[in-house]
């Protein structure tokens, strides 16, 4: 069995808690007609070069019923930046368009089989999963970007056509695991393709 959430598989439930001072479980997003849940943080290069990215595929597909939940899922441990007090402080100062959640037990982030961060998952109406991988194929520097996967899976997804490119390796830090070296990855993760 595949480490990481594959396509075709659905989305696993959660109950996490937000930076807004309410928890979510998978329920509360029905009122989306799609869904995009990222593993993300706050140090990572990768994610803060292309948090701005987003940003502005968030807000392009949330009129067209796509909603976002980011997770943070790293050890506080490991880097002190990634706690909670430090994404509330986050969210507060960016005002991102998604709701951004706290994995503190990693539990989630074992459940989707999450690599690195930002990774994303793309779920249909039935949260059943369309696309995994990156954002872009850039996102340290997104003035080097070539192609937003994240995007065209959406644009695919709410025309009602058929996903062209379902799966793409994350590009990013590896999830920063609880008792583990920074770089630890568990020995059944790969990349995807």
């Amino acid at each position: 069995m595949a480490y990481t959430l594959q396509p075709g598989q659905k989305a696993k439930n959660f109950r996490l808690p937000s930076t807004d001072g309410n928890d979510y479980s998978l329920s509360e997003f029905d009122k989306y007609k799609y869904l995009v849940i990222f593993f993300t943080c706050n140090h990572c290069p990768y994610v803060t070069g292309s948090d701005e990215v987003t940003r502005a595929t968030a807000e392009k597909y949330l009129p067209l019923g796509v909603g976002f939940a980011g997770i943070n899922s790293n050890s506080e441990n490991t880097y002190e930046e990634d706690s909670f007090p430090n994404m509330v402080a986050r969210m507060n100062k960016y005002k991102f368009p998604w709701v951004y959640l706290y994995d503190k037990d990693q539990s989630t982030a074992k459940a989707y089989g999450a690599l690195r961060t930002p990774h994303f998952y793309v779920f249909d109406e039935k949260r059943i999963l369309v696309y995994t991988g990156r954002g872009v194929d850039s996102p340290r520097d997104t003035s080097r970007m070539t192609v937003n996967d994240l995007d065209n899976a959406l644009d695919e997804l709410t025309s009602g056509k058929k996903i062209s490119v379902p799966v793409t390796n994350p590009i990013g830090c590896n999830v920063k695991w609880e008792g583990k070296a920074a770089h630890w990855m568990p020995p059944d993760a790969c990349d995807l393709v």
